[in-house]
């Protein structure tokens, strides 16, 4: 199984990344497949409400300028569970995440749902304060696209300021672990009834 951890940081080894790596950790000693792939250094800009993706229904974004269709979202479609981390900014998702959660999410929702059925974890860095909107943001992506979300020891959140700092907050490090472990544990558990899950027609309608 194959599970695919972004980091929304601009830091490529920064917090976000080192919690993220921390979930990956049981999933590998578990024989998955894993993957760290990080938007550092990387442009990728926003929705622009074209409605291409709803259209056309050929699993692409209408913009491509960017990594969005080449690197991402093969990734995205092919993973049995995906992590999304994101640093916390003024209570808030980083921009580049958050770009890939919205075009990713309509072109998944525009070809029948390509992500439903597969397991998804929010992970937040954060300084002090503001990680909740962050997470909540994350989840709501998840959801609305019909995603498996498992719990952890408490929420995923990490808190450091400097790079490396979050390795210090050992209740956020061992949560990150146990998450990783559950979603090891629910992934073995969804794997034999992944053909049976429940799916409806378009989700989204024609743009007129």
């Amino acid at each position: 199984m194959y599970a695919l951890a972004i980091c929304g940081s601009p830091h490529k080894h920064g917090n976000t990344a080192l919690l993220l790596g921390a979930a990956l950790e049981p999933l590998i000693r578990q024989g998955w497949e894993t993957e760290l792939y990080t938007l550092a250094g990387r442009q990728v800009r926003g929705c622009i409400a074209c409605g291409q993706c709803i259209k056309r229904r050929d699993g692409q974004c209408a913009i491509k300028t960017d990594c969005l269709n080449e690197e991402i979202l093969p990734r995205l479609f092919r993973a049995d569970a995906i992590l999304i981390g994101s640093p916390t900014y003024f209570a808030g998702i980083a921009s580049e995440m958050k770009a890939v959660i919205d075009r990713g999410g309509f072109v998944a929702l525009a070809n029948g749902g390509l992500l439903a059925g597969k397991i998804g974890a929010a992970v937040v860095a954060a300084r002090r304060g503001g990680p909740v909107p962050v997470f909540d943001t994350i989840n709501h992506f998840f959801l609305t696209s019909q995603m498996v979300v498992p719990g952890s020891l408490y929420w995923n959140f990490g808190f450091g300021t400097l790079d490396g700092e979050v390795e210090k907050d050992a209740e956020g490090m061992a949560n990150m672990r146990d998450l990783g472990a559950k979603i090891a544990w629910l992934g073995e558990a969804l794997a034999p009834a992944m053909g049976r899950f429940p799916k409806v027609g378009p989700v989204l309608e024609d743009v007129k």
